[in-house]
Formats: structure tokens, sequence, C-alpha cells
């Protein structure tokens, strides 16, 4: 519950989006009605459909960068425009997402329990549990206090590679972390998104990028 808050922190939510303009509004529609959230920055990493038109329309305040950047590059240029205490990410194509979630995400951050929320999908769709069962720290949603991001040089890594940088810097400075269940909450089935053939690819891909995290952690 909000009463819950100890703390006065200004708190933004940053939100990647590329060519999401179907899923976004129900993700910035949850936001507008959260009492923790002071902010919302979209980033459209160089969409071709409505996606800035669509963020607009739900007060979101829109960066657009003319080209695709990754998903790394977007977070980087959210954070370069905002001066919050506590972010919050979220993937644009949430299903499920409400209030009490972003509450459960950043509360423990805005009451200095945490540095760091992850956000662990649970009883959402059997694949984006599964890809969180293995790698949970690979999860786009997250709180996390702005100083905790400070010293990671290399957090505009293209696509994916962001929330492995995140990890590896948790990693190497003690940095407090809680997970965060959030029950009945997936992503939109990169099949559905892509169609069969180009998200079965992007599912291959974010196994990939699963099998690389492990891998950079064997090495380190």
């Amino acid at each position: 519950m909000i009463s819950e808050v100890l703390a006065v922190n200004e708190t933004v939510a940053i939100i990647p989006a590329y060519n999401e303009e179907s899923t976004i509004g129900n993700v910035l529609s949850v936001l507008n009605n959260s009492r923790v959230i002071d902010q919302t920055v979209v980033v459209s990493d160089g969409s071709t459909d409505n996606t800035v038109q669509v963020s607009r329309e739900f007060g979101a305040n829109v960066i657009e960068l003319e080209e695709n950047v990754g998903k790394g590059g977007a977070m980087k240029a959210g954070l370069d425009n905002i001066t919050a205490d506590i972010i919050l990410f979220l993937d644009a194509d949430l299903i499920g997402l409400t209030s009490i979630h972003i509450e459960a995400l950043l509360l423990p951050v805005i009451n200095n329990e945490a540095d760091m929320t992850v956000g662990i999908f649970e009883k959402g769709r059997i694949a984006t549990d599964f890809a969180q069962k293995v790698a949970p720290y690979l999860s786009g949603q997250r709180a996390v206090a702005k100083k905790v991001l400070t010293d990671i040089s290399d957090i505009n890594m293209s696509r994916f590679g962001v929330e492995v940088a995140l990890n590896r810097h948790i990693e190497e400075n003690n940095i407090r972390v809680k997970e965060v269940i959030l029950q009945d909450v997936s992503h939109v089935m990169k099949e559905e998104k892509f169609g069969v053939l180009r998200g079965f690819a992007a599912r291959m891909k974010m196994y990939w990028e699963i099998v690389k995290y492990f891998a950079k952690k064997e090495v380190k």
C-alpha cells in the first residue's frame, strides 16, 4: 500500500519501445493510475508505426530516436533525459500489468530496502515464465536507484546485452537486489508479434542471450 512509503523520492518510468503501438497503451494506462510514478518517458527506438502518437495520447513524455539503436541504447537515452532518484524500467509489450505490480517493484527501492528490484513472471505464459526461471536477472522489469547506474559504462550495449551489463555490475559491487514476483504478468509472444518464422528466430535469439549470460558468468 502507498502508506508504506517512508521516503520522498522522484520516480520515473522509462519504457524502451520499438513498434509497440498495439501494446504500449495498456502499460501506460497502468502507469497513469499509479500513485508512485511521477513521470513516464517512452523512448521510441526508431519506431515506424504509431508508437509515438499513442504514447503522447496517454500523456507520456516521448524521446524519438531516428534509428533503432537497441534496448540498451534506448534505455541510456531515457536516462540521459531524466533527473529522478529512482527509475522503473518496463517493457512496452506487457500483459496483465497492474498498479500492484508497479508498487511491488518500486516500494523496496523507495524505502531503501533494496538498491534494485527485478520482476519475475509467474503464472503468466509458459514460454515467458520458463525464460525467467532459467535466467531471472535478464528480466526487463526492474526498479533501480539512479546512483547504481552511475558507474555502468556499457549500459548502452546493443539489444538485450544491457541486462547482462546490469547483472555484472550487481555482482561486482554488492548491490542489494530483491526479486519481485509479478504474478499473472507476461509478454506478448514473439510469434504473435512477428509471425511464426520471425518470432521463432527472435525467440532463439532470446535463448542465445541467456546462454551468453551464463557463459559470461562462468568466465568470470
